[in-house]
């Protein structure tokens, strides 16, 4: 007589999927980022700081406000007063799991992206005292929208299944420590993705309540969300923080193959749409659309002073994120050590 195995329920595999993903990337990111992007600076974004340090003379670019006016007066040059990084940095994660991230087509779920990000993040800024929070959103449940189901029935279902599954947002506070860190990772990759969308600019807003003393505020997102929902509570939130936007893409979502009649389903609104993609106008016109949806996306961000970090299902993210880092500090030090 045979011994079935008993099947595992679909929260533990989902949980032990989330433990193996963060268990590799915490691997990878200690193993590439030590040693590399460690330095004068706490955090993704090496901010000014507000310790006084020594001057050095004027040069062309510098911000007029750290002007040196006693040296400059004494030694008749224009001067600049350098600043000390903050010891001590509060960063907060505005991180999207709408239904939309539960996709991917090359190396990596667009999901585990933003799981691979925040913990890059996490490990640049949790040292040395630093305190780092984070709100996630999710979808509420149910698809927005259905041909099959009228609005009272997804309503009742968006209830029971919000009821079932917990708030569709999630919010964890700032401390310090590495342990914690590793508890806020860890509830980040086990948060079930859900049909729906997130509200990306009431999750945005959140980091703005209450209101918190200068730091980091970091946005991770595919940002698929239309511009007008997000675009001005990103541009509130870098009035007051340096503000970091990770945007994570997937090469399906920039052009189509031509694979024939292809059925897409929408994960947020369950529309199902057939695509025939052998007619090469219509793979141009996808192409074109998809890239000025990103330039809009990439114009809304600049407009609003936060730097921007695009991150590929289909490359190495760690080497872009190296990259980056590497380049903003380069840019905000000119070559130089503060």
């Amino acid at each position: 007589m045979s011994q079935q195995s008993t099947p595992v329920p679909a929260p533990l595999e989902e949980a032990a999927r989330a433990e193996a993903v963060l268990a590799r990337l915490q691997l990878l990111v200690t193993r590439k980022l030590d040693g590399l992007l460690q330095g004068d600076y706490v955090g993704l974004l090496p901010g000014p700081g507000t310790e006084a340090g020594e001057s050095r003379e004027y040069r062309p670019g510098d911000d007029v406000r750290r002007m040196d006016w006693p040296v400059t007066a004494r030694t008749t040059q224009p001067h600049v007063r350098r600043t000390v990084a903050d010891r001590e940095l509060e960063t907060w994660m505005a991180v999207d799991l709408s239904a939309s991230l539960d996709f991917g087509t090359a190396k990596w779920l667009k999901r585990d992206l933003v799981v691979a990000a925040a913990t890059a993040v996490t490990h640049l800024t949790a040292r040395g005292g630093n305190r780092i929070g984070a709100v996630v959103g999710t979808g509420s449940g149910v698809p927005e929208s259905g041909p099959s189901r009228s609005f009272f029935k997804r309503k009742a279902e968006a209830a029971a299944e919000q009821q079932a599954a917990g708030p569709s947002v999630i919010r964890m506070p700032a401390r310090p420590g590495r342990k914690e860190a590793q508890g806020l990772l860890r509830a980040i990759a086990r948060t079930r993705i859900r049909p729906g969308r997130t509200d990306l600019g009431a999750l945005i807003d959140l980091l703005n309540r209450p209101p918190r003393r200068r730091g980091v505020a970091v946005v991770i997102s595919d940002f698929l969300a239309p511009v007008d929902n997000w675009a001005r509570p990103v541009r509130k939130l870098a009035v007051r923080h340096d503000v970091l936007a990770i945007e994570v893409v997937d090469p399906r979502e920039l052009e189509l193959p031509d694979v024939g009649v292809l059925t897409l389903a929408d994960p947020e609104s369950g529309a199902l749409h057939e695509v025939q993609t052998a007619d090469p106008e219509l793979r141009q016109r996808y192409a074109a659309a998809a890239s000025e949806q990103r330039s809009a996306i990439a114009r809304a961000l600049r407009a609003a002073g936060a730097s921007h970090l695009r991150l590929r299902t289909d490359t190495d993210w760690l080497l872009d994120m190296v990259r980056f880092v590497a380049a903003q500090r380069h840019a905000r030090t000119r070559g130089t050590t503060r």
